[in-house]
């Protein structure tokens, strides 16, 4: 089998007595567009990556609650006036970074399941893929920051957790299910059949990563010997039925 692709998904002391004040700005951004013109306020895609990077990185080294939008426009290099044109705060910005880590997981392991024309092989790709990126020390740390405030921002919890637009189970649902009419698999419930994979590729490895059992992400040896495993009794149910 081949190995798979990963990617993953998005603390300095906080600092105290900084006011939230808005600085005068006048929100145009500096990037010119492709034709000579210069971006509408709030319309530069560099910008806007360059604040959510600055957010990613104020998140990463301070927590959600411990990180302030002062703290956030130091580390994206903007005034307060940019980045309230861009986002609203800090709830809004942290939404866009769960969107846009999920994005780039999902795309991967589209990539990982669609290379191979074995579905073994798609499987193992698929199943190292996710699990490489949902036992990555980005990931977990973000999952920890949406548990800790899941009790009062319940929203942000069902957006990280949400299947819209997509996650793993989607993906490997709709592989799924262009596998069962091809008869390279014999599947009821694609849907229930997607999640036992996928629980079954991270065994013993996201949920202890989650709740701190395993203190750095797993060495990939032993990622892929649990996929392995995974595809195995995967395979074992769902493979074709032989005839007699």
């Amino acid at each position: 089998m081949r190995t798979g692709r990963a990617q993953t998904a998005i603390m300095e002391p906080a600092k105290t007595g900084q006011k939230e004040t808005i600085q005068p700005d006048n929100g145009m951004d500096d990037q010119l567009c492709p034709g000579g013109g210069r971006h509408a306020a709030g319309e530069d895609p560099a910008k806007r990556e360059q604040i959510l990077e600055g957010a990613r990185r104020a998140f990463m080294n301070q927590g959600f609650d411990a990180a302030s939008m002062n703290d956030i426009t130091r580390e994206a290099g903007v005034s307060k006036g940019t980045l309230y044109v861009y986002f609203e705060n800090k709830e809004d910005l942290f939404k866009a970074l769960i969107i846009q880590g999920k994005t780039r997981v999902v795309q991967t392991a589209k990539h990982a399941l669609n290379d191979h024309d074995d579905v073994e092989e798609s499987l193992f790709d698929f199943g190292v893929t996710l699990t490489t990126s949902m036992t990555a020390e980005e990931t977990i740390r973000s999952m920890r920051m949406v548990i800790g405030v899941i009790d009062r921002m319940p929203h942000l919890a069902e957006r990280f957790f949400s299947e819209a637009p997509e996650n793993g189970y989607t993906v490997l649902k709709a592989y799924l299910d262009r596998q069962v009419p091809a008869g390279t698999l014999d599947i009821d419930n694609t849907e229930m059949a997607a999640r036992q994979f996928i629980e079954m590729a991270q065994a013993g490895l996201f949920k202890h990563r989650l709740f701190g059992g395993m203190c750095s992400a797993p060495p990939r040896e032993q990622i892929e010997g649990t996929v392995t495993a995974a595809v195995r009794v995967f395979m074992a149910a769902y493979g074709p039925k032989k005839t007699a």
